[in-house]
């Protein structure tokens, strides 16, 4: 479509949307003077974009296991950890290392802790998957393991922080905001970036790690409730009709787009398009966490119970989600913290936190498969970091934090299924075979997204920042 032509359209919409009010004539006069005026970024900033190269996959569904779930107990199975359960770990392994908890881990001299649980291999790839994830199990032939997965920052805020920004500082934009701002999103009546949280409280380093940070604040993630109104305010204040509520969006839409015509703020267009999306959210988002409509096969095979707040019904609204054009779709589940304390241990306490999202992880997978979903659906699972192989001298039985390893897996989305990526030594501690950072991780999301990772940039304060920063590699061994 030719430049004038694509101005006439956009001053048609203006028109039809708004009413020919002084704004929308203001900003299609703008349109009409400057032919490098993009219409869809003036009126939607998440309409769809173009991206840098065909994308294998449209849509990212990210399991976040807040806490950092021990490795060693579910995924990267070390017969050698088991047999030398209970001697000090060679010096060599600790030196120049750091974590969480000093004294644990030198002072008192930590030993090695092999896991307790079985493993098995499991499918035709043969993956080890441990008994506290028999639901799991039955989809290793449709996932990537990689046992590899390294990080900088060993306490939960900043590495989760790294883990979802690129960065243990605040302030950065999340992968979320990252992906929305590079190619926007397909749904009209739902934000591009939702966010889902479950278990018995938040994930430290809170809305920071759904936020936009320097981007405009309509990439941001928007929390969506479990239980009563889904968003926050989202119903009308009482004795306010339709029709006056309409009256009143587009009174102050007109004012809007007169001040973006005259400063050209880009956090006006989010303000423009956050009130329409709001309204469009009353219906819309209301429907979507009704799951009268879903079949009881459907329900049972996630363990979803309606009215109860869980993350099976999550990973069910997830799905839901994904067929509604939602671009970004993350899953916060606490608490995965094992270190030996009270309520997070591995022994009761991360039995339950298995139970709690083993059977919702497996059942989306499937789910999305027999939709026909997977295809073009981004799966991520894993935790800001991994544990370690000595045990902590607590009153039940952890690990601290570890940095070098952790387990992520991934699925769909031009994922090459059943493999596994990357080896640790004989006790865990280590990568010997292809080691994934962090930067990795995040420059191979958005290949799979069609993005260019050194191209997705944003100018703020001087330098252009990057989700990688100036590092990250696609690892190709996790492509199909």
């Amino acid at each position: 479509m030719n430049p004038e032509a694509l101005r006439q359209l956009t001053r048609r919409h203006l028109f039809s949307q708004c009413g020919l009010g002084i704004g929308s004539i203001a900003l299609a006069s703008l349109l009409g003077e400057s032919s490098s005026a993009s219409p869809s970024a003036l009126i939607n900033p998440m309409a769809p974009k173009p991206t840098h190269f065909p994308a294998k996959a449209k849509n990212v569904i990210y399991l976040f296991m807040a806490g950092g779930p021990s490795q060693l107990e579910l995924f990267d199975h070390k017969p050698k950890l088991v047999e030398l359960n209970g001697k000090p770990i060679p010096d060599s392994y600790l030196e120049g290392k750091r974590f969480a908890f000093m004294d644990t881990s030198f002072k008192n001299k930590s030993t090695l802790l092999g896991s307790r649980r079985k493993f098995a291999r499991h499918g035709k790839s043969g993956a080890w998957v441990s008994e506290m994830f028999p639901y799991t199990a039955g989809i290793v032939d449709d996932i990537t393991l990689v046992h590899t997965v390294a990080t900088e920052v060993f306490n939960h805020a900043p590495a989760k922080l790294f883990m979802n920004t690129g960065s243990g500082q605040f302030g950065r934009p999340s992968m979320g905001a990252w992906v929305t701002y590079g190619i926007g999103s397909e749904s009209q009546d739902l934000p591009g970036f939702l966010v889902l949280q479950s278990g018995p409280r938040g994930p430290r380093g809170g809305s920071a790690l759904w936020g936009s940070g320097f981007l405009p604040s309509q990439y941001q993630g928007v929390p969506l409730r479990a239980s009563g109104d889904p968003i926050v305010d989202i119903a009308s204040p009482q004795g306010i009709n339709p029709q006056r509520q309409r009256e009143t969006i587009d009174a102050v839409r007109e004012l809007n787009l007169q001040r973006l015509v005259e400063t050209g703020d880009p956090e006006i267009s989010t303000r423009i398009s956050a009130y329409e999306m709001a309204y469009r959210m009353q219906s819309s988002a209301p429907e979507l966490i009704d799951l009268s409509g879903e079949t009881k096969e459907t329900m049972a095979m996630y363990g979803a119970d309606p009215g109860k707040p869980s993350f099976a019904n999550n990973c069910l609204l997830a799905r839901r989600l994904v067929e509604r054009g939602v671009r970004f779709v993350q899953l916060y589940h606490t608490n995965w913290d094992s270190h030996g304390g009270p309520g997070e241990n591995l022994e009761g306490a991360f039995d339950k936190v298995c139970r709690e999202v083993d059977q919702g992880c497996a059942a989306l997978i499937k789910d999305l498969k027999q939709r026909g979903l997977l295809e073009d659906t981004l799966v991520i699972w894993g935790g800001e970091f991994g544990r370690t192989p000595m045990g902590e001298n607590r009153e039940s039985t952890g690990r601290n934090h570890h940095i070098d390893c952790a387990t992520v897996w991934m699925a769909g989305g031009g994922v090459k299924a059943g493999q596994s990526v990357g080896q640790t030594d004989e006790l865990g501690f280590s990568p010997i075979e292809d080691p994934v950072h962090v930067h990795d991780l995040h420059a191979t999301i958005l290949h799979l997204l069609g993005l260019e990772h050194t191209k997705l940039t944003f100018k703020s304060q001087g330098r252009d920042f990057r989700l990688t920063d100036v590092r990250g590699n696609v690892v190709k061994k996790i492509l199909a």
